[in-house]
């Protein structure tokens, strides 16, 4: 049974650690040892057992103390494991991951994601750090699914889990590039529900002003990397796809419309054709492929990557495609970061 360590237990570290447990790994094939975060254990149990967007944790959960002389709990209990919350603040280096024996560390944080910073998990004892985020530097960035199997466990240590949009991406592209359909070039649209980055209210945002404006009520244009990301786990398209964001007053579930234009001439119903065969084979689990009448609150807890919408998609001519593609940016990203841990054990 591997031990692993959980950096940050906010939207992400609390659904990978709910992910761990959906998929009956908490216990068998994964010890969670620690988990590190400022919020007391007892608050941490409550955001677990209650979500208000992908809703009540089907288990037990509580916290209790370590030892009576302390002023406030230090152990998450769940199903009947024993999780140490730690709450270190000096940074990954400073964590006892040694002493506990894990092996590999979670960054959930959304603060450590430059290796330079990251790699102070593996000088604290980790043997591996999963970085939940697009990251800099790091030894490899995966996309499961579509090029895990270039991972190579004796020099990639530091491994960037992407982003929930760049893993939705990426298995169309994958798609178009193995099935010979060829991407020229593409734009990328994600219309993304807002994340804690955001404001309630009106506040200011230093880097984007208009990105400070009250997300429950705004469609706000931004910015996203995550078209270009996908170069890093499909190289023949690096310099050939960029996009932008539009965050909406949504809680969860996003999706991807892809403006592309093919190599080779095709028809939309034979790009959707191909995406369903995929579906049902080297991507089964990553892509999912729907013709029905959708809204995205049917995605809500869906466990892909990518859903296809074989409904939205149209067709200029034979070379120029809009293709749209579902993503639960919380759960279906959430389930990936396990599925690449499993890859790595």
């Amino acid at each position: 049974m591997t031990r692993i360590g959980i950096n940050g237990f906010g939207r992400i570290g609390r659904l990978v650690f709910r992910a761990i447990v959906e998929q009956g790994l908490l216990g068998k094939e994964v010890d969670v040892v620690a988990l590190n975060d400022i919020v007391p254990a007892d608050n941490l149990a409550y955001l677990l057992k209650y979500d208000s967007t992908q809703g009540r944790f089907q288990g037990e959960v509580s916290s209790k103390k370590s030892s009576s002389d302390l002023e406030s709990d230090d152990i998450l209990v769940v199903n009947g494991h024993e999780i140490r919350c730690l709450a270190i603040k000096q940074g990954p280096a400073a964590l006892p991951w040694g002493k506990l024996g894990c092996e590999i560390v979670i960054e959930s944080t959304g603060l450590f994601t430059a290796a330079e910073k990251a790699k102070g998990h593996i000088e604290a004892g980790a043997k591996k750090v999963i970085i939940s985020a697009p990251a800099k530097g790091e030894d490899i960035t995966v996309c499961m699914g579509v090029n895990n199997e270039k991972y190579d466990a004796s020099k990639h240590h530091i491994i960037s889990n992407a982003s929930c949009t760049t893993n939705c991406l990426a298995p169309v592209v994958h798609v178009l590039l193995k099935e010979g359909f060829g991407i020229e070039e593409g734009l990328m649209t994600t219309i993304h529900s807002y994340t804690a980055t955001q404001k309630t209210v009106d506040g200011p945002s230093l880097k984007d002003w208009k990105g400070g404006r009250a997300a429950a009520i705004n469609i706000i244009p931004s910015t996203t990397g995550a078209a270009k990301a996908v170069g890093l786990v499909c190289p023949e398209v690096k310099g050939k796809l960029t996009g932008m964001s539009f965050r909406v007053p949504t809680p969860a579930v996003s999706v991807v419309d892809l403006t592309v234009r093919t190599t080779k001439e095709t028809s939309y119903a034979e790009i959707s054709a191909k995406m369903k065969a995929a579906s049902e084979t080297y991507l089964k689990g990553i892509l999912a492929y729907t013709e029905d009448e959708v809204a995205s609150t049917d995605f809500l807890h869906d466990k892909h990557s990518s859903i296809f919408d074989a409904g939205s998609g149209i067709e200029l001519n034979s070379r120029f495609f809009k293709l749209v593609s579902w993503y639960d940016n919380e759960w279906g990203y959430s389930n990936r970061c396990v599925d690449l841990l499993k890859y790595i054990l």
